[in-house]
């Protein structure tokens, strides 16, 4: 049988435990939070006062604070490329609406709050250009990325268990630096989508183990295969107005790293967690080659955490057009 037959022939026998995926890892439409909870009432009588305390409160935050808000922002809303990335993979019938496609379009309603809670809170911040951020996010949307999984389920679902550990990272730490600087009410928003982003985190992983259970030489070696090449933040392709592909990540990522939100080491740590949570020095049954990926893996950690001690960090800001420092404490 080949690889990409094997692969969708394990895609169609999860497909069975889909049902309990969505049960398990997703939270009913009728039940979970939704962006107006955070934001203020726009049909009360104390709307604008409301706005008001909020802007207020926004101007205490630093530069380095709104890049990041701005970047996890754009990141989220680009949530279209992302669904129709997933709807590609082996194994996903959106034609058909298999169990697969039910999860995707289930798993994306719930991200799609995201980008909607941040969106509406940035605007009514009045501390970035929002205009700038839009058109970001429209060539984010336009201009597509290639993280190099192509249609394989084992490497997407790696892609997505790691992402999503990445973002439930970043907007945790996004929620703590709002608490620090006395945003208690933007700060508990970014701990409730750090929470979505975890239970994702478990339900792609958990979509691992079982792999793991019947294709364990072909998933070590699809782990590998996606840790060699590193992976790619979709924040990776970010530009703004009248740029090409530009070096706008690495400037977004600087920011980021100087605040502590994401770090190289948070990377490192990432990628032990996934190591341990899928058991990999554990695994059995493998072939010479899946033993050699399993080998390289487990040494990688250590090898990119030497790397991230070498890490040094500009000492001037870049400055974006999404925030003008002038305007921000």
């Amino acid at each position: 049988m080949s690889i990409k037959n094997m692969r969708l022939e394990v895609m169609q026998f999860l497909e069975n435990k889909v049902d309990g995926f969505v049960d398990q890892f997703l939270i009913p439409v009728e039940k979970i939070w939704q962006p107006s909870d955070f934001l203020p009432d726009s049909q009360s009588e104390t709307f604008f006062e409301d706005v008001k305390e909020l802007r207020e409160i926004a101007k205490e935050l630093p530069y380095d604070f709104w890049v990041a808000m701005v970047g996890d922002t754009i990141t989220e809303e680009a949530l279209p490329t992302y669904e129709s990335w997933l709807m590609e993979v082996e194994g996903v019938d959106n034609e058909g609406r298999n169990g697969w496609s039910k999860w995707v379009r289930q798993w994306t309603g719930e991200e799609n709050r995201h980008g909607d809670l941040l969106n509406k809170y940035l605007y009514l911040s009045g501390r970035v250009n929002m205009k700038e951020v839009e058109i970001t996010t429209q060539y984010l949307i336009n201009d597509g990325f290639d993280i190099g999984t192509g249609k394989d389920p084992y490497k997407n679902f790696v892609y997505t268990s790691f992402q999503e550990l990445a973002t439930y990272v970043s907007h945790n730490r996004v929620s703590q630096i709002a608490k620090d600087f006395g945003d208690k009410k933007l700060s508990k928003a970014c701990k409730m989508i750090a929470g979505d982003e975890m239970r994702h985190h478990h339900a792609y992983s958990e979509f691992i183990n079982e792999i793991f259970k019947v294709d364990p030489s072909e998933m070590m070696l699809a782990f590998q295969y996606m840790m060699k090449q590193k992976i790619t933040m979709p924040a990776h392709f970010l530009r703004e107005s009248g740029q090409s592909i530009s070096s706008a990540f690495n400037h977004f990522s600087d920011s980021a790293q100087k605040l502590g939100v994401y770090t190289a080491n948070d990377y490192v740590d990432i990628m032990q967690k996934l190591l341990e949570k899928w058991s990999i020095d554990k695994i059995s049954g493998l072939t010479d080659d899946a033993e050699k990926a399993r080998d390289y893996l487990m040494k990688l950690p250590g090898r990119m955490a030497k790397i991230s001690e070498r890490l040094v960090l500009p000492e001037e800001n870049y400055i974006f057009k999404w925030v003008q420092p002038a305007l921000v404490k």
